[in-house]
C-alpha cells in the first residue's frame, strides 16, 4: 500500500496554464481540464518517460515535447492538430498512436525520433514538411483515405522504410517526400479504388488497371533513392489517367446500354397493348388517338421505374 502512494506520488499532474513543469520529471498525467498543451510546455524535461493523455487534448502546441529524449510512446487519441516540432529530437519514441480526430501534424513534428517504429494514423489531411524526416526504425507506413497534402521531405532518410500505403490523389505528395529512402521498394493503394476497378465494364480495363497500379512495385526496386518520389508521383497520374479514360468509356456504354433497355422495354409494353389501339363497338380509331396511345404506352412502360432503380448499381465509385 505504502509503495503504491508512492508511486502515485511521483506522478506530476499538469494543470496547463502558467504552470512550470519541473526540469526533472518522470511521469506525469495532464489533467482533464486541459484541452490545448502549451508550447514548449514540456520542452528539455530529457528525464521523462511517461505521459498520460486523455482524449479532450486537442491541440499539441508546437515544441511541446522537444528533446524530451526518454519519452517512450503518446497516444493521442482525441487531438486534431499536431503543431511543428512538437516530437522533435524525441530519440527514445518508439511508438505513436492518434485518434479519428487528427486533421494536422507539422513541420517537424516528430523530426529525428530515431527510435519510432509504429505510427497509427486513423486520419490526418495533412503532413507538414520534414513530420517524420529521420525517423531511421520505420519500416511501414499507412496514411490513411482522407490525406489530402503530404509536405516536402516529410518521410526524408527513413532509411528502413520498405513499404508505405497511400490514397491515389496526383497533386497530394510534394516533392522529395520519400529521398533517401532507399529501401522502398512496395506501395500500395488504399480508399475505394480496388472497388471501381472491379466495377469497370470489360475485363481488359480491369486488367489493364491492375498492371499499371502493380507496375510502381516493379519499378522501385531499381529506382534511385533520389529518385524514388519523382517516380511514384508520375505513376500516381499515370494510374489516374488510365481510370479516368476507362471510367469514361464505361459512362458511354452505360448511357447507351441505358437507352437500348429503355427502348426494349416500351417497344414489349408496345406490342402487348398496340393490339387493343383499334376499331371497337364500330368507332373507328383515328391517326391522333393511335399516336397518343403510343405516347401513353411509353411513358407507363416501367422503363423509368427500371432506369431509376437498377442502373445506378451499375455506376462507378
Amino acid at each position: 500500500m505504502a509503495e503504491a502512494q508512492h508511486e502515485a506520488d511521483e506522478i506530476f499532474v499538469y494543470m496547463g496554464g502558467d504552470q512550470v513543469v519541473p526540469i526533472d520529471v518522470v511521469r506525469v498525467r495532464i489533467a482533464k481540464s486541459v484541452t490545448i498543451i502549451p508550447r514548449e510546455a514540456f520542452d528539455g524535461r530529457y528525464n521523462l518517460i511517461y505521459v498520460e493523455f486523455h482524449d479532450g487534448i486537442e491541440i499539441v502546441g508546437e515544441d511541446a515535447f522537444n528533446c524530451c529524449y526518454s519519452l517512450r510512446s503518446a497516444k493521442l487519441m482525441g487531438v486534431k492538430v499536431i503543431e511543428g516540432g512538437v516530437f522533435h529530437y524525441c530519440v527514445g519514441l518508439t511508438e505513436v498512436e492518434f485518434g479519428v480526430e487528427l486533421e494536422t501534424i507539422g513541420e517537424g513534428a516528430f523530426y529525428s525520433c530515431t527510435s519510432l517504429r509504429t505510427i497509427l494514423m486513423h486520419s490526418v489531411r495533412s503532413i507538414g514538411r520534414y513530420a517524420f524526416s529521420n525517423c531511421q526504425q520505420l519500416t511501414d507506413l499507412d496514411l490513411p483515405e482522407g490525406l489530402e497534402t503530404v509536405g516536402q521531405r516529410a518521410f526524408h532518410f527513413c532509411q528502413r522504410l520498405r513499404r508505405i500505403a497511400v490514397p491515389l490523389r496526383s497533386d497530394m505528395i510534394a516533392n522529395n517526400v520519400f529521398s533517401d529512402c532507399p529501401d522502398l521498394t512496395t506501395v500500395d493503394l488504399v480508399g475505394g479504388i480496388h472497388n471501381t476497378i472491379a466495377s469497370l465494364h470489360l475485363e481488359s480495363w480491369r486488367n489493364d488497371t491492375k498492371e499499371e497500379i502493380n507496375r510502381i512495385n516493379q519499378v522501385l526496386p531499381n529506382t534511385t533513392s533520389s529518385q524514388k518520389t519523382a517516380e511514384i508521383q508520375e505513376w500516381m497520374r499515370s494510374v489516374i489517367r488510365q481510370l479516368d479514360h476507362y471510367k469514361a468509356q464505361h459512362k458511354s456504354l452505360l448511357k447507351e446500354a441505358t437507352t437500348l433497355l429503355e427502348l426494349a422495354l416500351w417497344k414489349a409494353n408496345l406490342d402487348d397493348n398496340d393490339g387493343g389501339i383499334i376499331e371497337q363497338e364500330g368507332v373507328r380509331t383515328t391517326r391522333g388517338r393511335r399516336k397518343r396511345a403510343r405516347k401513353e404506352i411509353c411513358v407507363t412502360s416501367g422503363a423509368s421505374i427500371v432506369i431509376k432503380n437498377v442502373l445506378p448499381f451499375l455506376q462507378l465509385g
